[in-house]
């Protein structure tokens, strides 16, 4: 009995520490994506920005105006919403937590901001993120 309840004391405390913790080539393949994404926005390529998101039916996109499913509508909407360069401005994304949730998962939390010479605009994000076929993808995404 004792021993069932060592090993299940190291259970725990194993599961607890991967909960605390993400690998770095894990953390650094997820902060390169959104850092990819940033500087095609900045660029004014959406096309580009898109691919750090799963390109499927299934990726689901919650905003302001609800529950958006698939890639290709939410690719629909950021065009509409963001037209041209200029509304596009210059984003900037402040990462304030990266959580495994599993070996092949993550959530985020975090800030974006879009300076704009007219207005300036800024809200908070989730994202769960899946590892895909060896890559991080965005399959989830929550702004406000």
């Amino acid at each position: 009995m004792k021993h069932f309840l060592t090993a299940v004391i190291l259970i725990c405390l194993t599961g607890f520490s991967f909960a605390q913790n993400i690998k770095n080539a894990d953390r650094d393949a997820i902060l390169k994506v959104l850092e990819d994404q940033r500087i095609a926005w900045n660029s004014g390529d959406i096309e580009v920005y898109m691919q750090g998101y799963w390109k499927s039916d299934s990726l689901r996109f919650v905003g302001k105006n609800g529950v958006r499913y698939g890639w290709n509508e939410t690719l629909s909407a950021y065009k509409k919403g963001y037209p041209t360069k200029t509304e596009m401005g210059n984003l900037i994304f402040n990462v304030i937590s990266l959580e495994p949730l599993s070996e092949t998962s993550a959530f985020m939390i975090g800030k974006w901001s879009i300076a704009r010479a007219e207005n300036s605009v800024s809200g908070h994000f989730i994202l769960i993120w899946k590892k895909i076929n060896g890559k991080w993808l965005i399959t989830a995404d929550h702004s406000s």
